[in-house]
């Protein structure tokens, strides 16, 4: 049994995660053995004064029994922002096993918008079970959030915030930030809002702290301070905290009435929120997997994407089809049909990668998009070339015949070409039509890599030596 003295040391000098910034498996089994013993004081000392990004990998890290176990021992030391640190699966087992009282008071203790997104993916009955637990005040903000579309900045949102009325001095405003204990946590600017809460400007901090105490707080404000509609969708949002460099934005119904806030630590999750899904989209993965998913779930997730290859690798074995005499008279046209696909494939994926990406953050529009297509046309061509000249003079030697090596040199050129066309204008092109380019774009440009890549391989070949 390890020593509560020898815990205390362990986490003292930092020793959670060792250099390359994983759990160190002697913490680990230290938490695994207070959880099995049921030794709470120690496992408060373990991990009761960690951050929650460590809580929370912590909680992966366990076995999935032990987790709500872990989190009833830890009791008021647990902060459950934690729970929006871990993975939609481990949250969603561990509310699963739970209790609501205990659920009800650990969001009481954290900001609005974690407690939003810990409960959001409950079911109806549990969340308002769960709600209905809490003080009129606190269900009410949480019910208002609940109720904006998912996705949108008011999910997003946390409702504490600092509201002065146009009449104070920058004297009231700092008096009262020192003596009212029910503050945010954590804020960058003030919001001066009239009488019917709507917003009429911001006060940064900063500018609050170097002003004299009598000078009126409307002097200071920003009226044309960037805001957010609330139904307003978060990754536009996002794009305006990164366009403008933004530390918080106020957030503002349909009357401009000032409803919430939002902070660059959650455009932050969102930001990478979304690179995540766009990354997995192109990789034809459901952007809601997780490593905690079961195996069933990923196979349902995975299964049409692979489908749809199987689709366009028909459609190419077809083309191939059509020039089964001149394989067989041809061997070599064969052993070289793998590198066409190959090279094909691998420059579509780069054009496609970086047009998707491009669409996704607004960097690639129809005022650009001629530009940018000409651009990887003439990458395609030279790319297209310079392999050609490698390519065409290693099966030169290879197969003991110039002309072999100057059919695949033109091949690759128009192959590489045409992977530079459709990487590019397929995705504008699905965008155009409304579909996501990320999901969508994949088992198009394979066909065309594909199909022309043979097309051309074989059909050059075939017309230069006569195969037919």
């Amino acid at each position: 049994m390890p020593d509560p003295r020898d815990t205390a040391v362990l986490v003292a000098a930092g020793a959670m995660r060792d250099e390359d910034g994983a759990i160190r498996p002697e913490f680990l089994e230290q938490a695994r053995r207070a959880i099995e013993r049921g030794d709470a004081e120690g496992l408060r000392v373990l991990a009761g004064d960690l951050h929650e990004a460590d809580t929370g990998d912590l909680l992966e890290a366990l076995d999935p029994e032990l987790r709500p176990r872990f989190i009833e021992l830890l009791g008021r030391s647990f902060d459950f922002t934690a729970l929006t640190e871990v993975e939609d699966t481990v949250r969603e087992e561990i509310l699963e096993e739970l209790p609501s009282e205990t659920l009800a008071q650990g969001v009481r203790e954290i900001d609005s918008d974690d407690a939003a997104y810990i409960l959001e993916d409950l079911p109806a009955d549990e969340q308002a079970e769960i709600l209905e637990q809490l003080p009129p005040r606190e269900r009410g903000e949480l019910q208002r959030i609940l109720r904006y579309p998912e996705g949108s900045a008011g999910r997003r949102m946390q409702t504490e915030f600092i509201a002065v009325p146009p009449s104070w001095t920058v004297g009231h405003a700092i008096d009262y930030m020192r003596e009212t204990e029910d503050l945010p946590d954590r804020f960058f600017e003030l919001y001066v809002v009239d009488p019917t809460y709507r917003l009429l400007g911001a006060v940064q901090l900063d500018r609050l702290l170097r002003t004299k105490r009598p000078v009126p707080v409307t002097e200071l404000m920003d009226e044309d301070r960037r805001r957010v509609l609330a139904t307003e969708d978060q990754e536009e949002v996002a794009r305006m905290f990164e366009r403008y460099n933004l530390v918080a934005a106020p957030v503002v119904d349909e009357g401009e009435r000032l409803v919430g806030v939002l902070t660059f630590d959650d455009i932050v999750d969102v930001i990478e929120e979304e690179a995540e899904e766009d990354i997995k989209a192109l990789g034809g993965v459901n952007r809601d997997e997780e490593l905690s998913d079961t195996v069933w779930t990923i196979v349902k997730s995975r299964f049409p994407w692979l489908m749809a290859n199987l689709f366009t690798a028909l459609i190419a074995a077809w083309v191939i089809r059509q020039f089964s005499t001149s394989i067989e008279k041809m061997v070599a046209l064969a052993v070289l049909m793998p590198i066409v696909a190959s090279m094909g494939g691998n420059a579509g994926t780069q054009t496609m990668t970086v047009a998707v990406r491009a669409l996704a953050t607004r960097d690639l529009s129809d005022t650009n998009a001629a530009r940018v297509v000409r651009r990887e046309l003439m990458v395609g061509a030279l790319n297209g070339l310079g392999i050609a000249v490698v390519l065409g003079i290693v099966a030169s030697a290879w197969f003991q015949t110039v002309d072999l090596g100057l059919v695949i040199g033109l091949a690759i050129v128009c192959v590489l070409v045409a992977a530079a066309f459709g990487g590019i204008v397929i995705p504008l092109a699905l965008t155009r039509v409304g579909v996501d380019p990320a999901i969508a774009s994949g088992p198009f440009v394979t066909t065309v890599t594909d199909v022309i890549g043979f097309f051309a391989f074989l059909g050059i070949a075939t017309l230069w030596f006569g195969l037919a």
